[in-house]
């Protein structure tokens, strides 16, 4: 099965996301991203409506479902006028809790889990540092013990929402690195307070997605609790490998959903804007690039629900989820520049939306994870090339 089968249950859940998705119009969209400002009542309305908790245990709140709903959801949210402001709205507490759920204690699961389902905290995401970056073992971040806790200091990068957020999670380093018999040893994985006393947040000015803050964050001395780190001292960077396919699975589905809502864009448009007494869409150079743009989509489409499949079937889809947020994104960056491309000068207006698309987009082929990164991994753990790097 490489394509999503609509069960009556999933076709209520799509129903109820698109109704909740079509309440945020473009025009409201295109006023948050050229205000900067942050979309407070679409997260507040996903959030009463449960999504948040979509992959959660219903012990806890959650709905208690897989990725491939996740996945479903958040194809919808990406394919709506917000695109990818919409998606990194609510996008870390769909994947983020998953380090708690499997490694938390049930303490921590009762006390962190409510509150992001129901959209109370909201959490940054503590990975990226800038003179690390994809080389997550290089960071510098650390952990020090101090007293019944520990002591962070250090610097992160690129961090979401953190402006608004009163959560963080944190990978920090617990034991130098030259004391690690393995580079990714060493680091831990903490959920705390993101307390503005230690912590200084400055948003970086960017591309696109202007909606939802990016981040310099720098902590100074931040006091954490014992109890606020997740799982075993050492072993954070092993934690964090649980919640990376399940990532790629969703941008990838979130990069098919915006792709397809610019080519609905320029498709609509080549079918309307009569040149030359006849509808651009009747010119070959107009129709061949979108219909490339369409089977591009779809394929990227099939390797996503695949890799979902597998995953909820507890089975192992490395490369899958590698692979199928590579060419979504890939299928979306070119489908993006081509709508501009259709809609020629009014592409390039804000009024006619795409533009905002093309500048998101560009986040997905980036984060979080590069697209030679995921060639170098396909090289070497699929083909059996030499390591690269």
């Amino acid at each position: 099965m490489l394509e999503l089968e609509l069960s009556p249950e999933r076709q209520q859940i799509k129903d109820a996301v698109q109704a909740l998705c079509d309440r945020f119009d473009d025009a409201y969209w295109r006023e948050k991203d050229a205000t900067h400002t942050y979309p407070v009542e679409f997260q507040k309305a996903m959030a009463q409506a449960g999504w948040l908790g979509i992959m959660m245990p219903p012990a806890y709140g959650g709905a208690g479902l897989g990725i491939t709903d996740a996945a479903m959801l958040m194809q919808i949210v990406g394919n709506s006028a917000g695109a990818l402001a919409a998606c990194t709205t609510i996008h870390i507490n769909i994947f983020a809790p998953h380090a708690i759920v499997v490694h938390g204690t049930e303490e921590q699961r009762r006390t962190i889990l409510p509150p992001l389902i129901r959209g109370e905290d909201l959490t940054a995401f503590g990975v990226t540092e800038p003179d690390a970056g994809l080389d997550t073992a290089n960071i510098t971040t650390r952990a020090v013990r101090k007293d019944k806790g520990y002591v962070i200091t250090g610097r992160k990068m690129w961090m979401s929402t953190a402006q608004r957020a009163n959560k963080v999670m944190l990978l920090a380093r617990t034991t130098p690195i030259e004391e690690c018999k393995k580079r990714t040893d060493g680091m831990s994985l903490f959920y705390t307070d993101l307390d503005r006393r230690y912590i200084e947040v400055r948003e970086i000015r960017k591309m696109g997605r202007a909606a939802v803050d990016s981040n310099a964050v720098f902590i100074d001395g931040l006091p954490v609790p014992e109890d606020h780190r997740i799982g075993e001292e050492g072993k954070g960077f092993h934690i964090l490998l649980d919640a990376i396919n399940p990532e790629r699975i969703l941008v990838a589905a979130e990069a098919v959903g915006i792709g397809r809502r610019a080519l609905m864009k320029a498709t609509n448009y080549a079918k309307e804007r009569v040149v030359f007494g006849r509808p651009i869409g009747q010119n070959q150079g107009i129709a061949h690039p979108l219909a490339k743009n369409w089977m591009e989509l779809e394929a990227a489409d099939m390797l996503t629900w695949r890799a979902a499949q597998l995953y909820d079937a507890g089975r192992p889809c490395g490369p899958e989820a590698n692979a199928a947020k590579y060419m979504a994104a890939e299928a979306a960056l070119k489908t993006c520049e081509q709508a501009v491309r259709t809609l020629g000068g009014m592409g390039y207006a804000a009024e006619y939306d795409v533009e905002r698309y093309f500048r998101e987009i560009m986040v997905p082929n980036i984060a979080p994870v590069s697209r030679e990164m995921i060639l170098n991994f396909i090289g070497e753990r699929v083909l059996g090339l030499p390591r690269s790097y």
